[in-house]
């Protein structure tokens, strides 16, 4: 496993040993010693598994009150994932990371708690998953709009399908943030 450092603290690129043959691939996506090893020492409980078809743009997420650490990879397809600093006092607060997720390499980016995630699904269809190390909690979620021109984020896409309640969240400068 290669864990590959971002220019956002805590943030990492994780490219998991993955075993190929004629037969097809085998891989470990999570093993907890191994990632504590790597400094993702976090006791996920929940996991979570969505499928999209192409041109939808779901985020930019995370809980204020009971911030979650997530470990995000691709399933199926091709997406672009994103994650924002929004921890209030971080020296990189607002700043953004993206990098491409795909079934096919198997990289999963790792989202400490006190960051907005989201994705765009780049493929006819992606299906994604996550761990997390707290539940959903409905009632704490929090968000930013996708398209923000105080983050001004380079999505690979200009006109992308959301639900209303992503169309919906405010900017950064008025967000609430995670606590």
């Amino acid at each position: 496993m290669q864990v590959i450092e971002t220019n956002l603290p805590g943030l990492v690129v994780v490219k998991p040993r993955v075993f190929q043959d004629e037969r097809g691939f085998f891989l470990e996506t999570y093993n907890e010693d191994r990632y504590r090893e790597a400094g993702i020492d976090c006791g996920f409980v929940q996991d979570n598994h969505s499928k999209s078809s192409k041109g939808i743009l779901r985020g930019l997420h995370y809980q204020i009150t009971k911030p979650q650490d997530k470990l995000v990879w691709c399933l199926e397809g091709e997406v672009w994932d994103v994650a924002v600093d929004v921890r209030p006092g971080s020296a990189t607060f607002g700043k953004w990371y993206g990098v491409t997720l795909t079934a096919e390499d198997k990289t999963q980016l790792f989202v400490p708690a006190g960051f907005a995630h989201g994705f765009c699904v780049l493929s006819d269809t992606a299906q994604v998953a996550y761990k997390c190390s707290r539940p959903y909690a409905p009632n704490d979620e929090g968000g930013v709009l996708w398209n923000d021109p105080d983050l001004a984020i380079d999505w690979p896409i200009t006109a992308p399908t959301l639900s209303k309640k992503d169309a919906a969240l405010p900017p950064l400068k008025n967000a609430k943030l995670p606590t």
